[in-house]
C-alpha cells in the first residue's frame, strides 16, 4: 500500500456478512475480534441509507469475539461452542461461518468446523473472509461460491432442469444501497416476459430452502454486471452444465431495459409476441411520464446541468452512465470505478464505456479512496466552472455546493442523509426515479426558487 485510505468506498471481505443477511433467514457467524461485525454493519447497513438490522444483523450477529488467548492457543474450540449456541437460539435456514483477520492469520479452519456440523445434518458452511484477502465485493463472491461448493452441490448432486427458471446474479446486497428495489425490479421485468425467477436475496426471494436449493434446476443463469457473479455462473456451468448469459450493463432507462429484455428473451427462446407486448406496454408508460419532463425543460432549460461525474461500482456506474449519456444527452467528465476490479476487468470496463461514448476515453479511474476522487473532481470543476451532476455519496455534499450549487445524487456508499427502503434506479421505473432525483436538485436549498417563481 502506497498511501492511507482516508475515505474508503467499500469495506473488507468480512463485509460479506451483509450478503448472508440478505438471504431470508441466512445467519452469519463471525469468527473475529470484538467490533469487527458491528463495524461492517455500521458501514454497509447504517451507511447504506439506514436499512436496519433485519432478522439477525446488527447487534444480533453471532461472533466469537476472539482475544489474545485465541490468537495464541487457537480459536476453533471457542468457535465450535459459538456455533452450537447459535444453532440453539437463532432459527435459520442457512448458517455461514466467516473468518476475520485474526482467524485467518492464525490459521483457524472455519471450513473444517463447518463440515463437522454439516455432517450432523446442519446447514452450515465456512468461508475465509479475512479482511486482508480483499474488499467486500470479493467477499461476496467467496460466500456465494462457498454455499454452492459446500452445501448445494452435496444436497443436490444432479439437476432437474425446469423450463423457464433463471437464477439472477447481479448487485451486491447493501454495498449497493438500492439492492432491494433493484432486485425486485429485475424480477418484475423478467417475470413480465414469461420467466420464473430465483432472485436469491431480499423480500422478493422465497429464501434458501426454496430458491437457493433450487439453483441447480434452473434452465440458465443470468449475470447482470461486468464481473460480480461470473464466478458463480462458471462454477454452476461446470457442476451442472447450466448455460449462462452475461449481460455486463445494469439496465437503466427505456433503451437499455428494452435491449436487455430482448437479449434475455432471445437467449431463453421465449415467445416473441409475449415479450414485445410487455416491452411496448412498459415503453408506452415510460414515455407518457417522460413527456411531463418536457415542461420542465421548457421552463428551466438554462438551469439544467449537462456535465456528469460518476462515482460508483462498475455495475451501477455503467448502467446509469449509459442512460444519462445515451438517453438524456449528458456530457461525461469523470468516471470513478470504486469496486477494485482486476486488470482484465478494468480493461473490459473501459471498453464498455468507450462503446457508450468515446468521450470516456482518458477520464476513467479505478479508485477506492473518495478523498482522491474528490480532489480530482474538484480540480475539474474549478477548471470548468460549470454546474454539474455528481453521482456520488454523502461525503460529496460540500463538493457539490462549492461548485455553483452542483447537483448531488447519492449513488454509492456512504449514504446517510436519506432513508432507503425499496428505491431503485434500475429498469423503466428506476430511470424515472433517477430523473426525478436529478432535477429535484434544481429546487433544493433555494437554487432556483429563490430567484424565480418564489419571488413572485
Amino acid at each position: 500500500m502506497s498511501h492511507l485510505i482516508e475515505q474508503a468506498k467499500y469495506t473488507c471481505a468480512l463485509g460479506s456478512v451483509q450478503t448472508v443477511l440478505a438471504i431470508p433467514k441466512g445467519i452469519p457467524i463471525v469468527h473475529a475480534g470484538p467490533g469487527c461485525a458491528s463495524r461492517q454493519f455500521s458501514f454497509a447497513g447504517t451507511g447504506a441509507g439506514y436499512q436496519g438490522e433485519g432478522y439477525a444483523g446488527g447487534g444480533q450477529i453471532s461472533c466469537t469475539n476472539t482475544t489474545q488467548t485465541e490468537v495464541i492457543f487457537g480459536g476453533e474450540k471457542k468457535l465450535r461452542a459459538n456455533v452450537e449456541g447459535t444453532l440453539k437460539v437463532i432459527d435459520g435456514d442457512l448458517y455461514v461461518i466467516q473468518a476475520g483477520c485474526s482467524a485467518g492469520i492464525i490459521g483457524d479452519d472455519v471450513k473444517q468446523v463447518a463440515c463437522e456440523f454439516a455432517d450432523e445434518g446442519y446447514p452450515v458452511v465456512g468461508v475465509d473472509t479475512s479482511g486482508f484477502k480483499g474488499n467486500n465485493y470479493l467477499g461476496h463472491e467467496l460466500v456465494v461460491d462457498a454455499i454452492i461448493d459446500q452445501y448445494i452441490s452435496f444436497e443436490v448432486p444432479n439437476a432437474k432442469v425446469k423450463k423457464g427458471l433463471v437464477n439472477v446474479f447481479s448487485v451486491v446486497p447493501f454495498q449497493d444501497a438500492y439492492w432491494r428495489g433493484d432486485l425486485e425490479e429485475i424480477k418484475r421485468l423478467l417475470e413480465g416476459i414469461g420467466l420464473e425467477v430465483n432472485i436469491l436475496y431480499g423480500s422478493g426471494s422465497k429464501g434458501f430452502k426454496e430458491e437457493w436449493m433450487n439453483i441447480p434446476n434452473a434452465e440458465f443463469n443470468l449475470v447482470i454486471g461486468p464481473w460480480v457473479g461470473l464466478s458463480a455462473a462458471k462454477k454452476l456451468e461446470k457442476l451442472y452444465k447450466t448455460p449462462f448469459l452475461h449481460y455486463p450493463i445494469l439496465p437503466v432507462g427505456l433503451k437499455e431495459t428494452s435491449r436487455f429484455l430482448r437479449k434475455v428473451a432471445d437467449f431463453a427462446k421465449l415467445e416473441e409476441d409475449v415479450v414485445e407486448r410487455f416491452i411496448q406496454r412498459e415503453e408506452k408508460r415510460f414515455k407518457e411520464y417522460f413527456v411531463s419532463f418536457g415542461d420542465l425543460v421548457s421552463d428551466f432549460g438554462c438551469y439544467l446541468p449537462y456535465h456528469v461525474y460518476t462515482v460508483a461500482d462498475s455495475a451501477y456506474g455503467l448502467g446509469v452512465s449509459k442512460y444519462l449519456v445515451e438517453e438524456l444527452g449528458f456530457t461525461p467528465k469523470g468516471f470513478y470505478d470504486i469496486d477494485s476490479p482486476d486488470q482484465k476487468n478494468q480493461a473490459y470496463i473501459k471498453e464498455l464505456l468507450n462503446e457508450i461514448d468515446e468521450r470516456y476515453d482518458g477520464i476513467v479511474k479505478f479508485e477506492g479512496d473518495n478523498r482522491v476522487i474528490q480532489d480530482d473532481i474538484r480540480e475539474k470543476l474549478e477548471e470548468s466552472g460549470v454546474r454539474s451532476v455528481i453521482l456520488g455519496s454523502s461525503w460529496d455534499k460540500e463538493l457539490a455546493r462549492e461548485n455553483n450549487d452542483s447537483i448531488l445524487v447519492p449513488l454509492s456508499l456512504p449514504i446517510t442523509e436519506r432513508v432507503i427502503l425499496n428505491k431503485s434506479y434500475v429498469g423503466y421505473n428506476g430511470a424515472l426515479t433517477l430523473l426525478e432525483d436529478l432535477y429535484s436538485g434544481l429546487f433544493s436549498d433555494g437554487m432556483i426558487t429563490n430567484t424565480t417563481h418564489a419571488d413572485h
